[in-house]
């Protein structure tokens, strides 16, 4: 199969780059031709002030992208598009392209940016849906997208005119989300039922499961407000003095936090920075539990399938995907969202229960084994892409007949 895949990478490298990279290398492994169309928000940095006015009205449309794909689409013609991101180099003119062009176009969908500026539905410390359950306006008036009024409006912008042309549901033939909490989400935002599919993120390369438990908790994850990092110094300063923690990652929060630890018990805490994959996992093989902190809704955390692939269990709050994933007093424990005391007593029982721990590590390994592996993994989105192309050929067989018909043939 050829496949085209598209993505605008972000500054700051994401979830959603991961995550793309990851289904790459394994479309590749399986035989399958890849072809590419990336941008990269390092672009911008070199736009002059013109440039950047002109960026706003293009990420609402872009008629350059629009003539690019067609032309590109009909040199490569490509079996499927998978789109990631499209923000803001790439606008959703491109969807516009591949349905002109009778391709079937998936969108991969790894946060909730189609109805959420900001795409965390989080603001203020808490979840929040204030654009879902009143207009897109409440997130311009709070500048939820990069906490920026003028480049709120511009997503939002760009999300109410592609809703009222219909651009999500006809140009999209099949979106992937990963989690049933967001399938039903979008689904009750408008999404078609039959469009919205099941695949959870994976782990690409087998870790193996570690053969000892280990002895220190560990944060993975980027170190900013809506991954609830603020609750780590409140929860430490509840625990004994000198209990360990190492954080794997960074963000702008860092010194903040690292200043919170001090004031509290947290000398036996260890910021590590950013770690290559082969370095985090090793990471994971030695924490006795992974916390997982996060605020808001997510997607889903690579992470947390990570700690699964290596028999480790995970501390996680009772919200959105976490609540899923994570299965209470089986996988791992639930803290109450926003309560740094229940963090704590969460934390506390699992140091103080190892047996526990160990077996609920053993159940997080059979839970990767039997859902986040690369072959179970592959076997979906072959599905998927089977099933979407299905779908476009049945669609383009009927505008066929339709337009015999209304020529009087039968």
């Amino acid at each position: 199969m050829k496949i085209l895949i598209v993505h605008n990478a972000y500054q700051q490298r994401g979830g959603e780059d991961s995550v793309m990279e990851a289904e790459k290398k394994l479309l590749l492994s399986a035989g399958h031709e890849i072809i590419e169309h990336f941008r990269h928000n390092d672009e911008i940095r070199d736009y002059s002030f013109t440039q950047k006015i002109r960026l706003a009205a293009s990420t609402v449309w872009a008629s350059d992208t629009y003539h690019f794909f067609r032309r590109f689409l009909r040199a490569e013609r490509p079996d499927i598009a998978h789109f990631y991101n499209t923000l803001p180099l790439i606008s959703p003119s491109a969807y516009h392209a591949c349905r002109e062009e009778g391709v079937p176009v998936v969108q991969a969908i790894q946060n909730y940016r189609l109805f959420c500026p900001g795409g965390n539905f989080f603001r203020e410390e808490r979840a929040c849906e204030d654009c879902v359950e009143h207009s897109l306006l409440r997130g311009v008036l709070h500048g939820c997208y990069r906490n920026s009024r003028p480049q709120t409006a511009v997503v939002a912008s760009m999300l109410a005119i592609h809703r009222g042309i219909n651009t999500w549901v006809e140009c999209v033939d099949a979106f992937v989300v990963c989690t049933q909490f967001a399938r039903e989400k979008f689904i009750s935002q408008g999404l078609p039922a039959n469009k919205v599919f099941l695949k959870p993120n994976f782990v690409f390369a087998d870790p193996g499961s570690r053969s000892v438990p280990g002895a220190i908790p560990l944060v993975v994850g980027r170190l900013s407000p809506e991954k609830g990092m603020r609750l780590l110094p409140a929860a430490w300063a509840r625990l004994g003095r000198g209990m360990p923690l190492r954080i794997v990652g960074d963000g702008p929060l860092r010194e903040e936090i690292r200043s919170a630890f001090a004031r509290s018990n947290g000398s036996g805490v260890v910021f590590t920075g950013w770690l290559p994959r082969e370095k985090t996992i090793e990471a994971l093989r030695n924490a006795r539990f992974l916390i997982f902190p996060s605020q808001c809704y997510e997607a889903f955390p690579v992470a947390i399938a990570e700690a699964y692939s290596c028999g480790v269990p995970v501390i996680a709050c009772r919200l959105g995907a976490m609540a899923e994933i994570v299965r209470d007093q089986v996988t791992g424990l639930h803290f109450n969202p926003g309560s740094a005391e229940h963090l704590a007593d969460r934390i506390e029982w699992a140091m103080n229960h190892p047996a526990a721990i160990e077996e609920m590590g053993r159940a997080a390994r059979a839970e990767y084994e039997s859902k986040y592996t690369f072959e179970e993994n592959c076997r979906q989105i072959m599905q998927i892409y089977a099933a979407t192309i299905g779908r476009v050929n049945s669609r383009s067989d009927h505008a066929h007949l339709d337009c015999l018909a209304g020529q009087g043939i039968h």
